[in-house]
């Protein structure tokens, strides 16, 4: 039987969400948990891979298990014997076919910047103490829509097969000394959030104007792109499965 898992985590400690040779993953600390508890060998696949010190406040997996259950009970002993920084919030049954990657239908990041120096959120949020002008900002977030092929944002040295993405939304958002980018597509390319957000930083310093975006977006070239913003403002916030995913 597939059982779905909901969770969230803090990925300041993790090299990610994947299991990795020498390094601690979030994939790996789950995996030892379910083994441990329901004393089998347990795999789990996630439903993308987030980079090392990416959080995730909703994020899925999933893991085959013969034997019967009782979900309540495995969340609090899961809960109970996870570190801190993880917490699960939900497992269901679900079908055999069904696949927290290759089923998800949507996925929204996050990303936050603090305009001011705080000393409780510099864990979680990118600082930038200059000035950006949000309207820029938003400005290439419109000229972002009208593309397909995010090459430029990309990681070189990558495995994919294509570099396109469906992005539904993106948009900035500004409350008090806090910016917020919002972004919703089909699938991400790795890296490919913080080279946009880095790219609009520069569009909101004034480096660049917003409507270099569409060169930058044409030459396919990383190098045309704006800097990496720092992982520990990234967020994986919500994926989107269809409805049948999820069975009583």
């Amino acid at each position: 039987m597939r059982y779905f898992l909901e969770f969230s985590y803090n990925g300041k400690a993790y090299h990610g969400w994947q299991n990795q040779p020498n390094a601690i993953s979030v994939q790996e600390v789950l995996e030892k948990a379910l083994s441990t508890i329901l004393q089998d060998d347990i795999s789990i696949v996630g439903a993308g891979r987030t980079d090392a010190g990416v959080h995730a406040s909703q994020m899925f997996a999933h893991f085959d298990f013969e034997d019967n259950f009782e979900p309540t009970n495995l969340i609090y002993k899961l809960n109970s014997y996870l570190p801190k920084d993880i917490a699960i919030h939900d497992i269901f049954k679900t079908t055999s076919e069904a696949h927290a990657r290759f089923n998800a239908m949507s996925r929204t990041y996050h990303y936050k910047i603090s305009t001011s120096k705080n000393v409780f959120e510099y864990d979680f949020m990118y600082q930038v103490l200059q000035p950006l002008n949000i309207d820029a900002m938003n400005k290439a977030c419109e000229i972002l829509l009208e593309y397909k092929d995010f090459q430029c944002f990309s990681k070189s040295n990558t495995d994919v097969k294509t570099y396109y993405c469906d992005v539904k939304e993106a948009f900035w958002s500004k409350k008090n000394d806090q910016l917020l980018f919002t972004i919703t597509a089909n699938r991400f390319l790795r890296n490919m959030v913080r080279a946009i957000v880095g790219t609009m930083v520069n569009i909101g310093l004034g480096k660049i104007d917003p409507n270099d975006l569409h060169d930058i977006i044409a030459s396919k070239k990383r190098s045309e792109a704006g800097f990496s913003v720092p992982a520990h403002g990234l967020y994986l916030v919500e994926i989107v499965y269809p409805e049948e995913i999820k069975r009583n």
